[in-house]
């Protein structure tokens, strides 16, 4: 199966995810091409067995495209928690490397760098990492933006495909385990003013001040401070 292949059933996967069917133009503007050019592509993936197409209504993975994607997805976040664990590879350039090394995996070294790894269950961005039998966590998080003054969370997933914000959230800590609270927020949607101690820090948290357009891209864990044996 070639690597275009490859890339567009992950593209469709993580869209069916969200949005259910996926429509010709969606598809073609996540992959950067045509419509004309996607269109041809989901009529392959039919013939292939690989996705079932309605004109009308849009396409999804047949079980079989499913597990294919799954399988891409599990390699490119093996890689990358490899890239950043391993090698020390900077956040920023892991998944612009792992999309390079995604389709030139065996099940050999699949396997190897699963257990040199430990069996982790997400990447350096907190996506989960599926598992060898195709399994994968579904877990909604709040975001960020979510959060009213005076909570706190754990930061669980930030994105995984802009180089320039990742080196940003890199500078002031806001990355997965990091641990943030909203101190206040601005009006009328205005900035969220927080602070950030990064995991298994002991410096005092750093004050920050975050866009909502960017609140809205880290996902939380929110932490629940116990006040007594009756609280949740």
């Amino acid at each position: 199966m070639s690597d275009v292949v490859q890339d567009y059933l992950k593209a469709i996967y993580k869209i069916q995810t969200t949005t259910g069917k996926v429509s010709t133009s969606a598809l073609a503007e996540r992959m950067g091409v045509t419509a004309p050019s996607a269109t041809n592509m989901i009529e392959r993936l039919a013939e292939l067995g690989l996705l079932r197409h309605d004109r009308y209504r849009g396409a999804e993975l047949t079980e079989a495209g499913a597990r294919t994607a799954l399988e891409v997805i599990r390699h490119h976040r093996l890689w990358e928690q490899f890239l950043a664990e391993a090698l020390r590879v900077p956040l920023d350039r892991v998944h612009e490397e792992a999309e390079r090394l995604e389709h030139t995996l065996s099940d050999d070294l699949e396997e190897r760098i699963d257990d040199v790894l430990g069996h982790p269950t997400s990447d350096p961005h907190g996506d989960p990492i599926p598992s060898k039998d195709g399994r994968l966590d579904h877990t909604i998080y709040p975001s960020l933006n979510d959060l009213i003054p005076g909570q706190t969370g754990v930061v669980r997933r930030v994105p995984d495909s802009e180089p320039e914000l990742l080196h940003y959230l890199g500078q002031i800590r806001l990355l997965p385990g990091a641990r943030v609270s909203v101190s206040k927020r601005g009006p009328f949607g205005g900035p969220l003013f927080i602070e950030i101690l990064a995991g298994g820090d002991p410096e005092p948290a750093e004050p920050c001040i975050i866009g909502p357009e960017l609140a809205r891209q880290i996902f939380v864990a929110i932490r629940i401070v116990s006040q007594g044996p009756d609280s949740i």
